[in-house]
């Protein structure tokens, strides 16, 4: 039976002002994934990025209204289901994206939801 990922994690309070929300805008229109390595890390790079700006939008749309870490890491687990299947080092870089994100929202720890799904990275 495969643990859930989810049963550890300790919800908080997020403490949404507009500075953070600024900084979200500022992350999804920004560049992601410098240095992707990889046969073909332009195409990659397009398709994991978008993935990451679907997360910033998905936060923006609804981190005032559910200001908690466990909501915050439930949009997490839909983009990392979807580069579950890239290469480490792809999942490596989308790690390091996440970790800007979880920066701006001023979460410490995902209680071992990153390390499920990336694996160790």
């Amino acid at each position: 039976m495969r643990r859930d990922p989810f049963a550890l994690v300790r919800d908080a309070p997020l403490f949404v002002v507009p500075r953070m929300l600024d900084q979200l805008r500022g992350y999804r229109a920004g560049a992601k994934l410098a240095g992707l390595p990889g046969p073909n890390p332009s195409a990659q790079r397009e398709r994991l990025a978008a993935e990451l700006d679907g997360l910033a939008e998905r936060l923006l749309a609804g981190i005032e209204a559910h200001p908690t870490k466990f909501w915050v890491l439930k949009q997490f687990q839909r983009s990392l289901e979807a580069v579950r299947e890239e290469d480490a080092g792809a999942r490596e870089h989308v790690g390091e994206e996440l970790e800007r994100l979880l920066a701006i929202l001023g979460i410490d720890s995902t209680d071992g939801v990153l390390t499920h799904y990336l694996g160790g990275l």
